[in-house]
């Protein structure tokens, strides 16, 4: 592989509020260490579908995952498969719908739920929750802390070509408490705090790195639609390559041809988005 990367995933928040709320990742941008741009979801803007296309790079109309209540093995190359085919070694610490896009399904929450399998054609190391029980009263999510510390563990024990994570904590938050609220401007600000120093340790040990999210949210606290605060979120890039002027809108699609170029593997032909890094 020419480079490794992570691919860190915070779900659903809003192109307004990293600006506004994220601090460490904002003054990593003025320092000159990371490069910021706006990107736009696919849509429909739920959860699963996006997870679905920013991996396989093609729209929701093409793989069709419809929503969250759609999952199932996608059938068009990804980027773990990929890199795979390259001979990177990847690995995912994610909500179980990723298990499923990309491994198998269903989702077995005993033989899924934490694996390693190292010939496997997709992802070599998985660990997974499922947030059974999620509602308003009770969001189940991890604490993210541990999330990141798992991620950074796999990288140590495994050596990661391609790294990937997800948390539904400021999605799940959003939700129940919308994002201009105390409530929000808390939880942006605990996993900012969370994640700041995990980006330097990764970077040491020679990842790019990309924090993300899969889509926004807007007044009500929802997503799923066409609007700028359902579909609208920041992408902040940590590496070495050259990206677009900074008030570039980047296409969700996008990001897979992105990954597997900067690693060095091949991009299939289903990926037609053009990278945005050089």
């Amino acid at each position: 592989m020419n480079n490794k990367l992570l691919l860190i995933i915070l779900d659903g928040v809003p192109w307004r509020n990293w600006g506004r709320l994220f601090g460490n990742l904002e003054g990593h941008v003025d320092a000159g260490n990371a490069q910021k741009w706006k990107m736009r979801s696919v849509l429909p803007s739920i959860s699963a579908s996006c997870y679905a296309s920013i991996h396989t790079g093609v729209v929701p109309a093409e793989h069709g995952c419809t929503g969250n209540g759609n999952v199932f093995r996608l059938k068009h190359p990804d980027v773990f498969s990929q890199v795979r085919q390259a001979g990177g070694v990847t690995g995912a610490v994610a909500h179980s719908f990723w298990s499923e896009f990309f491994n198998r399904a269903p989702f077995d929450n005993v033989r899924d739920v934490e694996y390693d399998e190292p010939e496997s054609d997709t992802i070599n190391h998985g660990r997974f929750h499922t947030m059974t029980g999620y509602g308003r009263a009770n969001q189940m999510t991890p604490c993210d802390l541990d999330l990141f510390g798992t991620l950074t563990n796999l990288c140590m024990r495994f050596g990661l070509d391609y790294g990937m994570l997800h948390t539904c904590t400021l999605d799940s938050m959003g939700h129940r408490y919308f994002h201009e609220s105390e409530e929000m401007d808390g939880a942006c600000f605990i996993m900012d705090e969370m994640l700041a120093p995990f980006i330097p340790k990764w970077r040491a040990a020679g990842y790019e790195v990309m924090v993300t999210a899969d889509h926004g949210q807007d007044e009500r606290g929802h997503h799923g639609g066409r609007s700028a605060l359902q579909q609208e979120f920041a992408l902040y890039y940590f590496g070495d390559a050259k990206g677009p002027a900074a008030d570039t809108v980047l296409e969700q699609v996008q990001l897979a041809p992105t990954i597997l170029t900067r690693l060095g593997a091949e991009v299939p032909e289903t990926m037609k988005a053009k990278p945005f890094l050089s």
